[in-house]
């Protein structure tokens, strides 16, 4: 069966982003952090743009958080909105509070984490990247 993995965009921020969800889930970024500057074809970049993200991955459980850096002399442009959510599925009500507290510090909550009408707990939030985060726990998801 296929995976799916989320991949972000950052318009200069994805190495200080990573970093930070590092430190929220701990582990290692897969293989280097690799440059704009290190393709083909970006001589003419100016030094800030060499040097942004063209490709960092962070594993988490079983999956991957993945990103990139627009290149703005390359026309791209960043727009940052709420079309999209990383959702997360911790293995503990602990875990879930961890992540909602490490991810959400510096962000805007939409809603807290608290028990819901469904039965799952859970909370939403933008983080202080624009990157919107779904926490969810569910006992019943674990097993």
């Amino acid at each position: 069966m296929a995976k799916l993995n989320p991949y972000l965009n950052f318009d200069g921020k994805a190495e200080e982003a990573f970093t930070f969800y590092k430190s929220v889930f701990g582990g290692e970024f897969v293989g280097e952090i690799y440059r704009m500057g290190n393709a083909p074809g970006t001589e003419n970049l100016s030094d800030e743009e060499k040097n942004r993200v063209m490709h960092i991955a962070l594993p988490i459980g079983g999956d991957l958080l993945m990103a990139s850096d627009i290149v703005p002399s390359f026309g791209q442009t960043l727009t940052v909105g709420n079309s999209n959510y990383v959702s997360v599925f911790p293995d503990s009500r602990e875990d879930a509070e961890k992540i909602f507290k490490g991810l959400s510090e510096g962000g805007n909550i939409e809603m807290p984490l608290e028990d819901q009408f469904w039965g799952d707990y859970f909370g939403s939030f933008q983080d202080k990247y624009g990157v919107y985060w779904m926490v969810n726990y569910n006992e019943e998801y674990t097993k």
